[in-house]
């Protein structure tokens, strides 16, 4: 990773680790122990460890199923509010650290800003927007809730998010400004609907 590559990978998994902090943790731990794609430099070497990996996987597990228990994912929510952020300045700095010009300590603080954003649109705009939107009423027939499909969207996009910032961090880029493109459209088009017309 090195060049603008580098700075594409860094924001693509930090920003998914405002998702779920333990993906691309061990997405980026299981590459760089067993593929030459991930070059980590000392200490982030401390990510391939075996007991870096297993402490992953277990942190992983239990974060995947809080996050899909209604009221528990709240707690959890509140809990990833400073690991979340954290997760993101680990690897924003560890997969940055190849690039000479980036001070470490620039890299943490992108890190746990991008991962701090997301976590917060998250955690305080999407998760109780569709808390409130599929409440069932008191006698209506349960359904799955929607929090269960959101996390698990999350989940699937913090997956493909941190590949891609891995394996082809100038998709990722273009997808993500697609994103922000169409998101800016949307939201001019709603507030142009709700200006008075003359």
């Amino acid at each position: 990773m090195g060049g603008v590559a580098g700075v594409f990978t860094a924001f693509g998994l930090s920003g998914s680790a405002g998702l779920n902090a333990y993906l691309p943790l061990l997405i980026v731990s299981l590459l760089a122990r067993f593929t030459p794609l991930v070059q980590l430099r000392e200490p982030w070497t401390a990510l391939t460890s075996w007991w870096t990996i297993g402490a992953l996987v277990v942190l992983l597990i239990v974060e995947t199923v809080a996050d899909k228990v209604p009221a528990v994912n709240h707690i959890n929510d509140v809990i990833q509010t400073v690991i979340r952020p954290a997760a993101g300045a680990i690897l924003f700095a560890a997969s940055s650290n190849a690039l000479a010009d980036i001070h470490p300590v620039l890299a943490v603080v992108c890190g746990i800003l991008v991962a701090g954003s997301v976590h917060l649109v998250k955690s305080a705009a999407i998760r109780p927007a569709v808390t409130v939107t599929t409440a069932v009423p008191s006698g209506g027939a349960a359904t799955v809730p929607a929090n269960i499909i959101v996390s698990t969207l999350e989940d699937i996009v913090a997956i493909v998010a941190s590949l891609l910032a891995v394996l082809a961090p100038f998709i990722l880029a273009l997808v993500l400004l697609i994103a922000v493109v169409t998101i800016a459209w949307w939201l001019l088009n709603q507030q142009r609907a709700r200006m008075p017309r003359a």
